[in-house]
């Protein structure tokens, strides 16, 4: 007899945080939509890993393929964790760096969102997670950029919750502080730890275990910022 299993897309996929995240939803019985926009490598080594998936290959700012992927999709949760960094300093930072940023964030989590919720309120006990930052809620030096788009996305979540609530959709976001993955390599991680009250960085998989309670099992949880920053952020 076929499973029935839940479904999941999780865009960005072949970034450390949502491999972590599609691992996670997959070890406990769903079935994961794995979004890439250029890394194809990274994704079919994902996919071979993952039995019950599936990848799905789109901009996230291009409206059109965006719905032409998703709209007939039914999924019980998304998780919106698309997004890059440029950071620089304001005085310098050039105007693509600065539209990039926000436009992958909020105008990304924008069109996935509104590509797939109408089947969301039909399907009902539905779920949604974005991936911010903590740099949404206290700034950084250096990421004018990136902390706009991340506060933009908190407050997209706070708004969108109320909005969802009464079709019984949820929806939430999880603010990661010092996580290890390729944005953060070329850090000097050693030197930021000592900011951090737990002295270290987090993993991707602490992440994703955050990701996956407030998608399944925080059932009256919502429009709720979850802070995974070791108490940098508190």
């Amino acid at each position: 007899m076929e499973i029935l299993r839940k479904k999941v897309l999780i865009t960005g996929s072949t970034g450390a945080i949502g491999a972590a995240c599609a691992r996670y939803f997959h070890d406990n019985g769903y079935f994961v939509y794995l979004h890439f926009r250029n890394n194809e490598q990274k994704a079919e080594v994902l996919h071979s890993e993952l039995q019950n998936s599936e990848i799905i290959c789109f901009d996230i700012l291009d409206k059109k393929k965006v719905v032409e992927k998703l709209e007939n999709i039914e999924l019980d949760v998304l998780v919106n964790n698309a997004g890059i960094t440029k950071d620089k300093l304001f005085f310098w930072m050039e105007d693509d760096e600065w539209n990039d940023v926000i436009n992958t964030s909020v105008n990304g989590t924008f069109n996935v969102t509104k590509a797939v919720i109408k089947n969301m309120i039909s399907r009902k006990n539905c779920s949604i997670v974005n991936v911010a930052s903590i740099s949404g809620l206290i700034g950084n030096a250096g990421q004018t950029n990136y902390a706009a788009a991340k506060g933009g996305v908190i407050a997209f979540t706070k708004a969108l919750s109320l909005e969802v609530a009464r079709y019984k959709i949820r929806v939430n976001a999880v603010a990661p502080g010092l996580i290890e993955s390729e944005m953060t390599k070329n850090l000097d991680i050693k030197k930021i730890k000592n900011d951090i009250p737990l002295n270290r960085a987090g993993k991707p998989e602490e992440v994703a275990e955050c990701v996956f309670f407030l998608a399944d099992k925080a059932t009256y949880v919502t429009g709720e910022i979850l802070t995974i920053s070791g108490g940098m952020a508190r």
